[in-house]
């Protein structure tokens, strides 16, 4: 793996975990905003603690060395939950302004993914 490839990434890989941290804590919290969101989208408050603890799960198996298939999980997970996220709020007709988080996260989560070393993918060619 070229140097530049390893640059890009941890920094998107960092920049995914702080993302996602920082997200899950803030679910986790219920704070009102966070609360606020979960209604206005229709769904119900228990998902802020599923979403929450499966994110600070994801980022752990992101960060660890080894576990391949396990990476792979993580990596698809944060995938659907943003994709989600992202359909979401178009579905309710909120405004681009709703989407930059989630799409951002889609973003690196596509790149993390690509770029991540072989010891950390399931399957190597």
């Amino acid at each position: 793996m070229s140097k530049r490839n390893k640059i890009i990434y941890w920094i998107a890989t960092l920049w995914l975990a702080l993302g996602m941290i920082s997200t899950g804590i803030v679910q986790l919290m219920q704070i009102k905003e966070e609360t606020e969101m979960m209604n206005h989208l229709g769904y119900p408050l228990y998902f802020l603690t599923l979403l929450g603890v499966w994110k600070l799960l994801g980022v752990i198996a992101i960060l660890i060395p080894k576990f391949g298939l396990l990476k792979e999980w993580a990596y698809a997970g944060f995938f659907f939950a943003m994709s989600g996220a992202v359909v979401s709020h178009l579905a309710v007709g909120d405004s681009a302004k709703e989407l930059f988080g989630p799409i951002l996260l889609i973003v690196l989560t596509i790149v993390s993914w690509y770029y991540r070393p072989a010891n950390r993918k399931c399957f190597t060619n």
